[in-house]
């Protein structure tokens, strides 16, 4: 099984991530992205990862269909790093992270992800790589999707 990088993304009407008891991110209508990077992903992959992202149609046009992009909707992104994304709970009841990507190379694509959308110019917000966060969300739909890079290369 080929394990790559994954989002899970979730179309909310709002979003926000503290830490500490401190809001250090929050959005109102768009997308909460989980991100999370296996061992073996890099910024090529990341930049497929991103351009799937941007050009998902997920939000309702005049007609109630899903038929528009964060673009269209003039979104917001909140991006949060998730290492829990890899749990395998195949043995035992404990589950192990070992596909997650090690903690500075993860660190450094979360941030790649994060730059990048900001470069092409979305609102973006984030939460703090490995710290404690307690992420509050308001589903819209509810509307979830899990892209995984193993699907879209």
């Amino acid at each position: 099984m080929v394990i790559k990088m994954k989002f899970v993304i979730q179309r909310v009407t709002e979003a926000s991530v503290k830490v500490d008891g401190e809001v250090i991110g929050e959005i109102g209508h768009g997308l909460l992205v989980l991100v999370g990077v296996s061992g073996t992903d890099n910024q090529q992959i990341a930049d497929k990862m991103i351009d799937k992202l941007i050009k998902l149609r997920i939000f309702d046009d005049a007609d109630g269909k899903t038929n528009l992009s964060i673009s269209d909707v003039q979104g917001e992104f909140l991006i949060i790093s998730q290492f829990t994304l890899y749990a395998n709970c195949k043995k035992g009841n404990r589950p192990s992270f070992i596909d997650a990507g090690k903690p500075d190379m993860a660190n450094e694509l979360y941030e790649y992800v994060i730059s990048s959308l900001e470069a092409k110019g979305f609102p973006t917000q984030h939460g703090s790589f490995g710290a404690d966060m307690k992420v509050s969300l308001l589903n819209d739909g509810p509307f979830t999707i899990v892209l995984d890079s193993a699907e879209i290369l």
